[in-house]
């Protein structure tokens, strides 16, 4: 598959050239894209599944404390027999079937990773909405450059914005933006494409990106 082209954006919307971007990642046609939705769908639901911490619990009636001794005999007093308060049918009782911790985690391959990846940058990429920046603002943090910036590419639509490692100004510039979620090129994941209008890439962060992919392959 030939690259694909990505026009770069200046400030305030100019043009400022294009970037060639590997097609593998770019260039996937919406046919391949479809095909290939269920395993878009396994990846996201496996990668929010990781997210949850799994960590709540209840108490067992073994576990609440006190109810070690019988509330009244067996026989004889007219009421329903019972051999501890702590039983889940009592008020401060045990809890039934309760949530116990637990690891929802679950195992998907880096291949199946990679692939999804793939396939929903390319259908952002098919439908336009995959832009370059020129850059953000990098001496100091700015929001106000930072908006002027992308305001031209994406206007108000909830977007990704990929910055390369190093980018600590330009990230401080957008983190405050309500519609804006801002991730590093080595954190880029499935989920954060699919839940994103728009994907927004500095020159930088779109190399950066492109040299991680390259070499995972080469260590797969």
């Amino acid at each position: 598959m030939a690259d694909v082209s990505l026009k770069v954006t200046g400030a305030k919307g100019s043009q400022a050239g294009t970037v060639s971007a590997p097609a593998e990642y770019f260039g996937v046609s919406e046919e391949q894209v479809k095909d290939h939705v269920a395993l878009i769908h396994q990846v996201v639901i496996a990668q929010l599944a990781a997210a949850r911490s799994g960590t709540h619990a209840v108490k067992h009636r073994g576990e609440v404390s006190g109810g070690g001794k019988k509330p009244w005999k067996q026989k004889g007093t007219g009421r329903a027999r019972q051999g501890s308060i702590r039983a889940p049918q009592w008020v401060g009782g045990g809890v039934v079937f309760g949530p116990e911790p637990r690891d929802y985690s679950q195992h998907t391959p880096k291949k199946m990773k990679a692939a999804a990846l793939r396939y929903v940058l390319s259908n952002r990429a098919n439908a336009g909405r995959v832009h370059v920046v020129e850059g953000l603002p990098a001496d100091k943090p700015s929001t106000k450059g930072a908006l002027a910036v992308l305001s031209p590419v994406v206007e108000d639509r909830f977007t990704t914005v990929v910055l390369s490692r190093g980018a600590i100004n330009e990230w401080m510039s957008v983190r405050n933006l309500p519609n804006i979620h801002v991730l590093f090129a080595d954190q880029l994941n499935t989920y954060d494409v699919v839940t994103a209008e728009d994907v927004v890439f500095t020159k930088d962060s779109l190399q950066e990106f492109l040299d991680s992919r390259s070499a995972s392959a080469k260590e797969a």
